[in-house]
């Protein structure tokens, strides 16, 4: 079985994860590198983990989880679908079986909310696992003078937490927002999209998708 340690260890997708960050960087775009795919992968095998799922499925999330973005090397936009034909083919090479490799492609595929929607349980995992992500330690540009609106509400998220309740069958997005630094009205305008599909996504998984913000639960 082809684990996440054995992907790893591929220098090409090191050389993929490298390189998408180096022009994200460019565009000015968050942070999508080793800190946020560890986070995603972590929390995809976590989601699945809890809910009592085979480990060979549990493995097959986080390393979705781990590959979700190298499309962003090609180009941001549609980095999902190139990002899931680069994926299939790294895994291919390093001898995963096609239909392993074929579920992680379809994950990587449907996990950006303009295009993608949650087709299967490692799918979903990606999605909520993806969409969690937010804060401060995201943004890349350190000069708050010229911030945008992302920029603004990811640096003004402190704290985040990320929690999945199997007996209450509900998964819970935690967050702190320094308000001085962007309303939560800020984070609504920008992630409503990311936010409807993490609720879609854990309605997959027969879960509830909570939202808390500054200790009020706001879905």
């Amino acid at each position: 079985m082809i684990t996440l340690d054995d992907v790893k260890e591929n220098l090409e997708l090191k050389e993929l994860i490298e390189s998408s960050q180096k022009q994200l960087n460019a565009l000015g775009y968050t942070e999508h590198s080793i800190r946020h795919i560890t986070i995603v992968s972590e929390r995809a095998g976590k989601v699945l983990e809890t809910l009592g799922y085979p480990e060979e499925r549990i493995e097959l999330a986080r390393i979705a989880g781990y590959m979700h973005d190298i499309g962003n090397c090609i180009n941001r936009v549609d980095h999902a679908h190139t990002g899931a034909i680069l994926a299939y083919e790294i895994l291919k090479d390093i001898g995963m079986d096609p239909k392993k490799r074929t579920e992680i492609m379809m994950a990587i595929g449907n996990h950006d909310e303009q295009t993608g929607t949650a087709v299967s349980d490692i799918s979903a995992a990606l999605i909520l696992a993806d969409k969690s992500d937010v804060h401060r330690d995201r943004v890349v540009n350190t000069n708050l003078s010229s911030f945008d609106k992302h920029d603004k509400v990811n640096y003004a998220v402190t704290n985040s937490e990320f929690q999945i309740d199997k007996d209450k069958k509900k998964v819970t997005l935690n967050l702190t927002i320094d308000t001085q630094i962007s309303p939560v009205l800020d984070y609504f305008e920008i992630f409503m999209d990311r936010t409807m599909m993490s609720k879609y996504a854990a309605k997959y998984l027969g879960l509830w998708f909570e939202l808390i913000i500054n200790d009020t639960k706001l879905l």
